[in-house]
């Protein structure tokens, strides 16, 4: 019950702060420049309401009685998430941000605009990891350590989406939502900050480069990302979910991905092997993987994607390349397909006098684990965003076939990947990532802001009890 009234109340205020918001998000940007006064970032409206002026850090805010977590508690938190002026500076952060978007290990305007807010907000942070990414932190500077992260990286696709902050730049675009992510997490940043003096440990914030095909979350553990940090969340925009509803489930949520590629050659030089025949008969062999060597009841897929065989019409090819994906949510089964496609491979084409040579290109990073939940961390999720939100913005996601490099950090610590609702059909907002008509409702900025900073707090809450 106490919920639903906090939700009734917030749908009343909601009403209000869009009024003063259409005025505020369209409004001159104020004269606050970057290090580099040719940032095409260009400047940024700063939440005002609670802003200590004199040292430009966020004032502390909350009762110490938070030490003990309460329903009151939630309650704060949602509430310095939705004060108009802080929903106005998330909405003109993410704006900025999509105007110029900027592909994987080359965000550098990106990450200069995250060390320009958290220096603001007088949060400290170690830069760069992984080429353009930060870690920063907030809170006692001792244990226990919990991680958010956030990807910066935007897509090669030309923006289709007619409105006043398209992309800037040709060719590419924040298709995916990443731009929506490193704005909630400067969000909560913002709340943390004003919470930090109730902090029982030590909020790290990353700020991570490469999601896209570029396997950025590796590069960060490998430069230290997750020095002393115990458990790590992270959330992902979703056109599947209502604005502003949290989905997520235990265990396994998203595929781990592989691709490969195979070249077939005659075994001697000269020989009459038909190599569009081994071709095909191994194309039909890999479909037998799953159909025939997989549990029904343990999804995986194997497909080929790509078939080349040259273009004459009259003479048989020297070479035939052909490649494609392989997918599945457990270790177990996607090296077991791994290990059988290379198998299936060398050994149909074998058949016919050929050879096979299998790339799955590791040395490229090619390969992405299994994005899996760990129980208790997804517990926790479920019972912080029920607590914030009420029962009716928590529901169970379905498995994904999509990857995620966030697998990289499930599987050295304790972590909870969650999606956020971005649909919202009236606006427009019902396209999947990767799509040039991708489009978000940015109402549900600072819902995620709320969440981050929540699941952050009551989990060191929770480590001291």
């Amino acid at each position: 019950m106490e919920n639903l009234k906090k939700l009734n109340l917030l749908s009343i205020s909601i009403t209000i702060i869009n009024l003063s918001l259409t005025i505020a998000t369209e409004l001159p940007f104020i004269d606050l420049k970057y290090a580099d006064d040719n940032s095409p970032l260009g400047m940024l409206l700063r939440p005002t309401p609670t802003k200590n002026l004199s040292s430009g850090t966020p004032s502390r805010v909350g009762s110490d009685e938070c030490l003990v977590w309460t329903q009151a508690c939630s309650s704060e938190i949602l509430r310095l998430s939705y004060v108009p002026e802080n929903v106005a500076w998330l909405k003109r952060v993410r704006r900025a941000i999509h105007e110029n978007p900027e592909l994987a290990f080359e965000e550098y305007e990106t990450s200069r605009l995250v060390r320009t807010e958290l220096d603001r907000m007088g949060i400290r942070y170690r830069y760069p990891l992984a080429k353009t990414g930060i870690r920063a932190w907030i809170g006692s500077g001792g244990p226990p350590y919990v991680a958010v992260r956030a990807d910066m990286d935007a897509l090669p696709i030309q923006e289709a989406v007619e409105w006043k902050h398209k992309s800037k730049v040709a060719g590419k675009m924040h298709a995916c939502g990443h731009d929506a992510h490193v704005t909630m997490l400067l969000g909560a940043a913002h709340i943390l900050k004003s919470r930090e003096h109730l902090l029982k440990g030590t909020v790290v914030l990353l700020f991570q480069p490469a999601e896209e095909a570029g396997n950025g979350a590796k590069k960060m553990i490998e430069d230290g990302a997750l020095e002393d940090v115990e458990a790590i969340f992270a959330v992902h925009v979703s056109h599947v979910h209502p604005t502003g509803v949290i989905g997520s489930r235990s265990g396994p949520l998203l595929a781990g991905c592989g691709i490969f590629r195979a070249v077939i050659t005659a075994e001697e030089s000269g020989s009459s092997a038909d190599l569009i025949l081994a071709a095909s008969s191994a194309v039909i062999s890999l479909q037998g993987i799953v159909s025939r060597e997989a549990s029904p009841l343990d999804a995986q897929v194997v497909s080929v994607t790509s078939f080349d065989g040259g273009h004459s019409l009259d003479v048989l090819p020297d070479t035939v390349v052909l490649g494609g994906t392989y997918r599945a949510f457990s270790n177990s089964s996607f090296y077991y397909l791994k290990k059988r496609i290379r198998e299936v491979l060398v050994d149909q084409v074998g058949v016919f006098g050929c050879t096979a040579t299998v790339n799955f290109f590791e040395d490229e990073n090619a390969i992405y684990p299994p994005t899996t939940n760990n129980d208790a961390i997804y517990n926790h999720l479920k019972k912080v965003t029920v607590d914030l939100l009420g029962d009716s913005h928590f529901t169970l996601a379905p498995q994904m076939m999509g990857a995620e490099d966030f697998a990289f950090y499930s599987e050295i610590i304790p972590a909870a990947f969650y999606f956020i609702g971005i649909r919202n059909e009236e606006l427009g907002s019902v396209h999947i990532g990767h799509s040039p008509h991708f489009m978000i409702d940015e109402d549900m900025l600072p819902v995620g802001a709320a969440v981050h900073a929540a699941v952050a707090e009551r989990y060191l809450n929770d480590k001291r009890l």
